[in-house]
């Protein structure tokens, strides 16, 4: 099974080694790819906004299971994912993909001082990456002049971190503009690549309880949790019918 529909989301049944094959093929071949990491609130996100679910499922090119939830939830609509593959690892694995190729990198979200902190750790560790573009998530102008600014730098690589559904939009109107490059939400992984915010260790990772490991480091992360009761009961809705 190619596509696991998860609320009416369409995920790519991929192992994490079989996407980054063929993200390097696209990359490879300059073609312009758009790629969702959907967590749980992503879902129930684009089953409130039609607009955000038509981005999800006819303008992004690939949806990964970025978060335990969607392959559980998966697995208990019998329609099984091979495995979470999450936006922060393939973030961290295409930086050192661009370092190791000399590609054209845009980068754009999150607070200033974090951006800062990402810029000085690429000059730093990742030499190799031409960073044509660093811009903070706090810009006044609409997506359509943002999307003209960025293409005029011509990257390879497009990462935003400018929450959903913010950074998709974003994206779809770089992908419908054929930009030619690989193009990824990726939340709050400025953050943590920046060192701005810990990730989980190991442990918590392993054991799949990141998300509560994040929520003990972060209490005002909260009011965002409690979309996944709700998530967890659309999920047994969608299996009881």
């Amino acid at each position: 099974m190619s596509k696991v529909n998860v609320l009416g989301v369409d995920f790519d049944n991929k192992s994490f080694t079989q996407f980054k094959n063929e993200f390097v093929g696209r990359i490879n071949a300059h073609q312009s790819t758009f790629v969702v990491t959907a967590n749980p609130e992503i879902v129930m996100a684009a089953n409130e906004n039609p607009e955000f679910m038509k981005i999800l499922n006819f303008d992004a090119d690939y949806i990964t299971p970025d978060g335990i939830g969607i392959v559980k939830a998966a697995k208990m609509l019998h329609t099984p994912l091979k495995e979470r593959v999450t936006g922060y690892d393939l973030f961290t694995w295409l930086m050192k993909l661009a370092n190791e190729r000399n590609l054209r990198v845009y980068l754009i979200g999150a607070k200033p001082h974090v951006i800062h902190a990402v810029q000085e750790k690429i000059a730093r560790d990742y030499s190799g990456i031409q960073l044509v573009g660093a811009e903070d998530g706090y810009f006044n102008e609409d997506l359509e002049v943002m999307a003209y600014q960025i293409e005029r730098t011509e990257p390879d690589l497009v990462f935003a971190a400018l929450g959903s559904p913010r950074q998709e939009q974003l994206l779809a109107i770089l992908r419908k503009n054929l930009l030619p490059a690989l193009m990824m939400g990726v939340g709050g992984s400025f953050d943590v690549f920046s060192g701005a915010v810990k990730r989980a260790p190991q442990f918590w990772q392993q054991v799949h309880l990141e998300w509560f490991y994040r929520l003990v480091k972060n209490p005002s992360r909260f009011k965002r949790m409690m979309v996944l009761p709700k998530f967890v009961h659309e999920v047994h809705e969608e299996k009881r019918k």
